[in-house]
């Protein structure tokens, strides 16, 4: 063709173009593109017959085909130069290729690898003509990101594979441009930091703090910009890669004004060389100097592992004056030493802490850290615990009401859900044989169940340092063989559940208020996340109450209190929902689930199925399909039961 096109005669594509379309409409544009692209890339770099061979190619298929081929070619090629030679200024001509183009590979599909997103945001920036189709893709890219409704229903897959069009669109930006357009980029983007940081989704708040640090920093490099604390994983390192261009199209871009920054800077560079001293007339440095000879390296440090470091306030010896201390006292020492034998001291005095138990889980809820003691919040929550332990009905029940009242923040509600959840779990579990458990016992100082509170950095906690005969003995054990080992631990002792008789106070309370709005929070409207938390507390009551009697009961209440929220916007109140079912299923005895529990059952059956066909969040498809297999799992275990001959 390009022999008949050199000699001057006419050819026409139209029927090829009509044959690739309806390859690629009916499946078979991988294997046919796979071997046609690399040929017409490497055709159409040094030919411009070819090129123009291929806009005409793909300028005659038809719209309805348009679609498949384009997008073949953006994940065949091997780079954004490559399509820009393939595809010519197609996006601007065609109607449906700039559709497919700016829309359809960019807001509506997620599923495509990070070269696509280069290849079709580096396709926009290769020409000058096309340059203004990257700046509105990155406007429309920016209003997707920050619209709220799209933050909450949208996948998160979707939401970071939009996260990465944005930041390779700001790599391909000129300062001109970023200085043109910079007041519109800043109100899209500050419309969007404050609906990603109100998720309860940590990693969609991860991605709202990434792209706002990147967009500022690119829009003002030497102004004020916005900083986030994060934790770096693979996901956020690549993120933070995508702003530096490959360097196949960081060549292209810069071989523009090579010559220009060649020429202005060799004088510079010659001038920087000589001033630059030689080697021979640098200063020789004098061996014995006043340094080396006034080392004291060779004293011998002094033996400082016994030393104690001596506390200048004394700790309380009774409970009345801890509550002394922590409500009047201004001595920072004091109130951590207060803090620090609190919890013993609870429960060493059981009786005198029956007494002032109310006073004093007041006292502590509202305790806040003025003086930044080393782990405040797990002193404070142990000494909680310890109090709900001791007086457990009476403290219970301050809690759970002091948790719907007025004039607490969140932060406190949060506390009052981990104090429950963490004192259940103690009663659930068998009593140590002193009657009440030490603070160090390995389930207390390494909770089931994840915490709001719960940090790495917390100085208190020294579940990792490990003593020193601990680790002569695993040693010792790694090193010996044995031929035959009794049992390492005895057997354990039945004993009644101390949580049978209190799980009531724990869990019903919770659901009383749940749909009563306050001034202060409002658990159907805004404060999603405490909504979840709500959810979740109750799920894991539910776990610790297996084998009470009162399990079915709260197994009933709890399946009606999560049917009116079962289709709710927030998808971490979704996925509360649906540990609540696990839990349910997995704390009821199976043959009352079955009896008692039927119709319920059936309702959250359907309605499972429907969440794993449906729910935009993977994480809920996840739980719902565990959720259904659970339950065939009980129907399988029942029915052979059932229908043994008695």
């Amino acid at each position: 063709m390009p022999l008949y096109l050199q000699g001057e005669k006419d050819c026409s594509v139209t029927f090829i173009s009509h044959l690739l379309g309806k390859i690629c409409i009916q499946g078979h544009g991988e294997a046919v593109l796979s071997v046609l692209v690399p040929h017409l890339a490497t055709s159409t770099q040094s030919d411009f017959i070819w090129q123009r061979i291929c806009w005409r190619l793909v300028e005659n298929i038809p719209d309805r085909w348009l679609e498949g081929v384009i997008s073949g070619l953006v994940q065949m090629v091997p780079g954004p130069e490559a399509l820009s030679q393939l595809l010519g200024n197609l996006a601007s001509k065609n109607k449906k290729a700039h559709f497919v183009l700016t829309q359809k590979l960019l807001l509506l599909q997620y599923k495509h690898k990070t070269s696509v997103l280069h290849n079709t945001l580096g396709y926009f920036a290769m020409d000058h003509s096309r340059r203004p189709l990257l700046i509105q893709v990155l406007k429309d890219l920016l209003g997707t990101w920050g619209n709220s409704s799209a933050v909450k229903h949208s996948p998160v897959e979707q939401q970071v594979y939009v996260s990465k069009a944005i930041l390779i669109s700001l790599a391909h930006l000129k300062d001109e441009e970023v200085k043109e357009h910079r007041q519109a980029l800043i109100t899209l983007v500050m419309e969007g930091v404050q609906c990603h940081l109100d998720n309860n989704i940590p990693r969609i708040r991860r991605l709202g703090m990434i792209v706002a640090e990147c967009v500022s920093s690119r829009i003002d490099p030497g102004g004020k910009q916005l900083k986030f604390q994060y934790e770096e994983d693979e996901e956020t390192k690549e993120l933070l890669s995508l702003l530096t261009l490959p360097s196949s199209q960081s060549e292209k871009v810069s071989s523009q004004d090579s010559r220009t920054v060649h020429t202005s800077t060799l004088p510079e560079i010659d001038k920087k060389e000589d001033e630059q001293p030689s080697a021979k007339h640098q200063p020789l440095k004098t061996e014995g100097s006043d340094s080396e000879l006034d080392s004291d390296d060779d004293l011998t440090p002094y033996d400082m592992s016994g030393d104690k470091e001596l506390k200048k306030s004394k700790a309380p010896a009774y409970v009345i004056d801890c509550i002394e201390a922590l409500v009047t006292s201004e001595d920072p020492d004091k109130i951590e030493a207060t803090l620090t034998i609190l919890e013993s001291m609870i429960r060493k005095n059981t009786a005198a802490v029956k007494e002032v138990s109310i006073e004093l889980a007041k006292v502590l809820i509202h305790l806040e850290d003025k003086f930044s003691i080393d782990g405040f919040l797990r002193l404070r929550q142990r000494a909680m615990v310890a109090v709900t332990v001791v007086d457990t009905i009476h403290v219970t029940q301050y809690l759970t009401t002091e948790f719907y009242a007025v004039n607490y923040s969140v932060r406190q509600r949060l506390d009052m859900l981990d104090v429950l959840v963490l004192a259940a779990q103690e009663l659930s579990q068998p009593a140590s044989p002193t009657g009440l458990q030490t603070p160090t016992d390995e389930s207390r100082t390494q909770p089931c169940i994840q915490l709001i509170c719960s940090t790495n950095t917390d100085s208190y906690t020294s579940s990792k340092t490990q003593h020193w005969r601990k680790v002569i003995e695993q040693r010792i054990e790694s090193k010996t063989r044995r031929f035959s080992k009794g049992p390492l631990r005895p057997q354990p002792v039945a004993m009644p559940s101390r949580f049978n008789s209190v799980a009531g106070y724990f869990f019903f309370p919770l659901i009383r208020n749940y749909d009563r709005p306050q001034a202060t929070f409002d658990l159907l409207g805004n404060d999603h996340f405490l909504l979840g938390r709500l959810v979740h507390t109750l799920a894991v009551l539910m776990m610790f109450a297996i084998n009470t009697t009162i399990a079915i009961q709260m197994g009933k209440v709890l399946l009606d209190f999560i049917w009116a929220l079962r289709y709710h916007s927030d998808r971490y109140v979704r996925q509360s929902i649906l540990f609540c079912v696990s839990s349910v299923l997995l704390s009821v005895p199976s043959d009352c689930l079955l009896v008692d529990m039927s119709d319920e059952l059936i309702e959250a059956r359907s309605w499972l199925t429907e969440l794993t066909e449906k729910d935009p969040d993977e994480d809920c498809r996840s739980l719902a399909l565990q959720n259904l297999v659970l339950m065939e799992n009980i129907r399988k275990k029942i029915e052979p039961a059932s229908l043994t001959p008695l």
